[in-house]
């Protein structure tokens, strides 16, 4: 118990590590900051996900609208309401946490198949508002005639809005908050419960659990973190469309969960970063990369059904 419980102290030190680093080892393999903070963001919105898939045990097809809502929410503050970096971040989460709430008890009870396709459903909703409300959103053309700004924290200023690697660490810091809170939520009673939901949800039953109470509350903290991931990838590029809505985008982050192993904690955060950087250097050699990251996915569900993270680990146990 002790040499397991030193090994993942080990391998967390290990990733904090790495993500502090990134900037400067990054370049040095041929990547770049900008790069490194979208496996960042993206990582959270993986890791946002498996909350409810991998802890919950419940499918979402349609976390992309969570992930819109808040990229809207940051791009309309900053554009409408006030010229603060930090309120837009709020007000993106809250968007985002307030919308899941709402949804989540009209979908809670449905399981499986039918569940995932509901949230497709809302999901497109989400998308079409996006997409024909030309006067607020931008329409196709995307909200612009904003960027992210400065945080100024009285005894010094951010200069997020220039320098590439102070926004890295920026976007690093946020994320390291976030996933604090998942991970002290999951080793919680109620993260316990969660995981007990997952394996026998009949059983919970039997035993008292309100399941379905706590679906929806481990629905409504996935889509308030998933919303924060989308404020940050929408202040990454000063700039937001629908396609940050649509359902394809749900679809990668199911496969960034999926790629590094829904059941650990870390895993979503590793099948990011392979992602992106499957998609940055693909894309920039054919039109067809999603062909090879189908592929790609395809292999690793055939010979590694736990991911990438959970391949590492039984062979490290064997």
């Amino acid at each position: 118990m002790e040499t397991a419980m030193f090994k993942k102290q080990l391998a967390n030190i290990a990733v904090w590590i790495l993500l502090i680093t990134m900037p400067y080892w990054l370049p040095a393999i041929g990547g770049y900051t900008e790069l490194g903070t979208r496996v960042v963001i993206l990582g959270l919105a993986a890791m946002s996900l498996n909350f409810l898939l991998g802890y919950t045990g419940v499918l979402s097809f349609g976390h992309a609208a969570y992930f819109g809502l808040g990229a809207y929410g940051v791009g309309l503050t900053l554009r409408y309401i006030a010229p603060s970096t930090g309120l837009g971040l709020i007000v993106g989460m809250l968007v985002a946490l307030i919308a899941g709430a709402l949804i989540g008890p009209m979908i809670i009870r449905l399981r499986g198949v039918y569940f995932a396709m509901v949230t497709i459903a809302f999901a497109q909703v989400f998308y079409f508002i996006a997409f024909r409300w030309n006067t607020v959103t931008g329409g196709d053309d995307g909200l612009t005639g904003w960027t992210r700004l400065p945080i100024h924290l009285g005894f010094t200023t951010l200069d997020i809005q220039s320098s590439s690697k102070l926004f890295y660490f920026f976007v690093l810091v946020i994320f390291a908050l976030a996933v604090s809170i998942m991970a002290w939520i999951l080793r919680s009673p109620f993260g316990r419960t969660l995981i007990a939901i997952r394996e026998n949800e009949r059983r919970a039953r039997f035993l008292g659990i309100p399941v379905d109470q706590h679906i929806w509350i481990s629905w409504t903290i996935s889509c308030a973190f998933v919303g924060l991931a989308g404020a940050l990838y929408a202040l990454l590029n000063n700039f937001v469309d629908p396609r940050a809505l649509y359902w394809t985008q749900s679809g990668d982050f199911v496969i960034m969960a999926v790629l590094g192993g829904m059941r650990s904690f870390w895993g979503p955060l590793i099948g990011a970063a392979i992602f992106v950087v499957l998609q940055d250097y693909l894309s920039s050699q054919t039109e067809n990369w999603m062909s090879f990251v189908g592929i790609f996915f395809i292999l690793i569900v055939l010979f590694f059904p736990r991911g990438i993270l959970g391949a590492i680990r039984r062979k490290a146990t064997s």
